[in-house]
């Protein structure tokens, strides 16, 4: 077990890491030397697929259904495959026309709607909303498994409020 400010102060300490990364490519990237043609850096920004989705997703599948787990890794396996063919494209379109963002990619296709636009990015919004609430499930699923005292109980993450030992 980990106490919940030496756990909490780790956490920080990570995403002071993070944001010293982020800072560190900001500024090769202004003194034109960007660190993004990198292949650890790419190897490292995939690895983000298998964050929560892995944990909740695939494990929670793989023990229900056996091998039946295996579509979450092989789709996005065959499109890393094949995706050069439609993202060498995509960036070259991109590129020419000073596209940023999706919603900007598709409204540019519809005459730039900025209408179309608008709804492109309230789809993405509403579609990743369940991506960021799995997230904070598994934030808070890593919390209670490291700070529970081995033999207890992990309590469910939505009666931790009644919890007085985290305050």
């Amino acid at each position: 077990m980990l106490s919940a400010p030496l756990l909490v102060g780790a956490s920080f300490t990570y995403l002071l890491l993070l944001f010293a990364v982020a800072w560190y490519g900001d500024h090769r990237a202004q003194q034109g030397r960007s660190v993004i043609d990198n292949a650890w850096v790419y190897a490292a920004s995939m690895a983000v697929y298998c964050t929560a989705w892995t944990y909740f997703g695939s494990v929670g599948r793989a023990s229900t259904s056996g091998v039946w787990f295996l579509p979450i890794y092989l789709g996005p396996t065959l499109a890393m495959i094949l995706a050069w063919m439609v993202v060498r494209k995509m960036i070259r379109i991109a590129r020419s026309y000073r596209i940023t963002s999706i919603a900007d990619f598709v409204a540019s296709r519809y005459g730039k709607s900025p209408t179309l636009a608008g709804l492109v990015t309230l789809i993405t919004v509403v579609g990743i909303v369940p991506y960021i609430a799995l997230q904070l499930k598994a934030i808070a699923s890593g919390y209670a498994v490291m700070t529970t005292v081995p033999g207890e109980a992990v309590g469910s993450p939505s009666d931790w409020w009644r919890d007085s030992t985290l305050y």
